[in-house]
Parts: C-alpha cells; structure tokens; sequence
C-alpha cells in the first residue's frame, strides 16, 4: 500500500478505486497483482477500524449502562 490511509472514509474510498482498476480490462496482469495487494491491506485497515469503533461504542454503553445502574441504586435507597 502507498501510505495508510488518514481515516477510514479515505480507505475506503481508495479501496473503490482500486477495485474499479483492477476490473478494467486494460490493466496489466503485474499491475492487477499489486493492486490486490494493496486492495487486501486496505481491506484489513478498514475491518480494524471498525473493530476498534466498535469496541468504542461497547464501551461506551457499558458506562451509560452502569451510571444507569447506580442512580437506579441510589433512587431506590432514598
């Protein structure tokens, strides 16, 4: 891959390209090759990602979810 991408809308923009290259029937064979390469490492930069805002947002709502619990808690001792 050139340079890894500065977000993940970026990444996945240059993956669409990319693949739109690789279907072309003019490109070379060798350059199909390091296209799929480069195609791969984006599609792995953009799954990562993901994950990781994914794992944000659990943990997000794991917080929410336990300040829930304890104002519920202190409700109920008053």
């Amino acid at each position: 891959m050139k340079k890894a991408p500065k977000s993940f809308e970026e990444g996945l923009e240059r993956l669409r390209s990319v693949l739109a290259a690789m279907q072309e029937p003019d490109t070379p064979l060798a350059e199909s090759v390091k296209l799929y390469a480069e195609a791969a490492e984006l599609i792995r930069y953009c799954n990562k990602t993901l994950d990781d805002a994914e794992l944000q947002i659990k943990e997000i709502d794991t917080r929410l979810n336990n300040a829930d619990s304890a104002a519920g808690e202190t409700d109920d001792g008053q």
